[in-house]
């Protein structure tokens, strides 16, 4: 799992540090974005809508994960 940290850092930087990261996963890996902003909980799933990507959900408080499906 690769792991984006992105804690302190306001909307839309946490979206920035996930699609920056982006290129370098593979397909079918996970990735962790860490933030605390509160938009992130909106923000990050519709990135993953508008992208085809896959959230899979907030296992804990500020963090998020997005499976790369293409």
């Amino acid at each position: 799992m690769i792991e984006v940290d992105s804690r302190g850092r306001r909307c839309p930087l946490p979206i920035i540090d996930l699609a920056r990261a982006m290129p370098g996963v593979k397909v079918g890996e996970v990735v962790r974005v860490l933030a605390d902003d509160p938009a992130a909980a909106n923000d990050i799933p519709a990135w993953c809508r508008m992208k085809g990507q896959e959230y899979l959900g907030s296992p804990e408080a500020d963090a998020y994960e997005v499976r790369k499906v293409k």
